[in-house]
């Protein structure tokens, strides 16, 4: 858009930009950078406590004041850390820069997808483009990945112009942080209910959709390195399902200055295989993600999904693998037992239930104490851990709640190691 942004957007854009700025210079910010690096090291000096506010924001951002869409997109970007900051305090580290996301876009494996959303905007429904792997095979093509370079440069050349001289603005790529999961392209394509009945009776065929996606996966990754588009994420960079990249182990050694996956964090999950065997994950899921995960230098494996049941036959060979989510359906005592045997060098990234904090509006804090104290019982100093709250959809008008949850979690996690 070549529209001048009006002259109080831009006023008001840059008071935002040196608020953030300030925050980010606060002594206590450099103190938490120090501790995700030793964190995601393994020698953390205690658990790191994440609140995920992109599903609430909208009980914690101020009315919008910014009409022009490029105005109101940087408004967005700059209230919703300082207003999580200022709400909630948790581990984040506001950055003392502007980022810029590349624009990369796909339809995959040459496949329009199809979601119907819900009217309230947080289920939806999958139509599958085909439901058999007879019908599907056929159909799958190369995936086209494309960078929309023009946009990408209109936005960050308007973002240098407006907050450049307060906040050095700084390119990014957000498209693998949750890219890289083949189950849930295959869930995407076909359907949940397809898929587990393409195992049971085309297991062949289902054996070569899976090779083509992840195929496919590491293909996206050699373009992204080819254009320059892969960049590394050792520092103040989101990982998937909520953690932070902050290591002094990537890129290792021999970086020549090219990024390359292996060079980078990734973000694995197979939330949609849930419904199947520990021997059944080991034969159609598994090999596939083994192979995935091989092309990054660290890796977060989870989401939502319970990893308990698929660790002893498969996830505790994964390649690279540092963090693995601990959801709130996750057999805690089985994982943080697995997890504290001798040379194995993985952080427990609990996920808490969202219930204590987004269901209703007065916050028990007794009941959510001896929560995390559960937790921290499990464990007993023996496991690093992190604490990440995801998927709280609402503070239903209690904005303190969000406050509470972390300095109650921030309190036990300071006496856990």
């Amino acid at each position: 858009m070549d529209t001048p942004i009006p002259a109080t957007e831009r006023e008001y854009l840059r008071s935002l930009a040196k608020k953030q700025l300030d925050y980010s210079r606060l002594p206590v910010m450099a103190e938490r950078e120090r501790l995700w690096f030793l964190h995601n090291r393994l020698a953390g000096k205690r658990p790191m406590v994440v609140m995920e506010e992109g599903t609430f924001i909208k009980d914690i951002l101020p009315p919008r004041q910014c009409a022009h869409p490029m105005a109101a997109r940087m408004e967005q970007q700059l209230t919703q850390v300082i207003a999580a900051y200022e709400t909630f305090d948790d581990d984040k580290v506001v950055p003392g820069f502007f980022p810029v996301y590349y624009e990369i876009k796909t339809e995959f494996l040459g496949l329009r997808q199809k979601r119907v959303t819900a009217a309230e905007g947080l289920g939806f429904h999958i139509e599958p483009v085909f439901q058999t792997m007879e019908e599907g095979l056929p159909l799958i093509r190369p995936s086209v990945y494309v960078c929309d370079w023009e946009s990408t440069a209109a936005y960050e050349k308007m973002a240098e112009d407006v907050l450049g001289d307060i906040l050095p603005v700084v390119k990014k790529n957000s498209f693998n942080h949750w890219f890289m999961a083949p189950t849930q392209h295959v869930v995407e394509l076909m359907g949940m209910e397809n898929m587990y009945y393409a195992m049971m009776n085309e297991p062949d065929e289902f054996h070569e959709l899976m090779r083509a996606v992840t195929e496919d996966l590491i293909r996206c990754l050699r373009w992204q390195e080819e254009k320059g588009l892969l960049l590394l994420n050792n520092g103040n960079d989101y990982l998937g399902a909520g953690s932070f990249c902050f290591s002094d182990e990537l890129p290792g050694s021999g970086f020549a200055g090219t990024v390359l996956s292996r060079h980078t964090w990734g973000h694995l999950n197979s939330q949609e295989s849930i419904g199947i065997s520990p021997d059944q994950f080991a034969e159609f899921i598994y090999p596939y993600y083994e192979k995935l995960a091989a092309e990054f230098g660290l890796v977060y494996y989870g989401c939502c999904e319970p990893v308990h049941a698929y660790w002893d036959k498969s996830l505790c060979s994964l390649p690279g693998l540092r963090k693995i989510s601990i959801s709130a359906w996750c057999d805690e005592a089985f994982m943080a037992e697995h997890l504290s045997e001798p040379g194995r060098k993985v952080i427990y990234s609990r996920k808490p239930s969202p219930n204590f904090i987004g269901i209703k509006t007065e916050f028990d804090e007794e009941a959510f104490t001896a929560y995390i104290k559960k937790t921290a019982s499990v464990l007993r100093g023996r496991v690093k851990a992190e604490f990440i709250f995801r998927d709280i959809y609402t503070l239903r008008g209690n904005l303190k709640k969000a406050r509470q949850a972390v300095d109650i979690t921030r309190k036990i996690a300071e006496s856990m190691y």
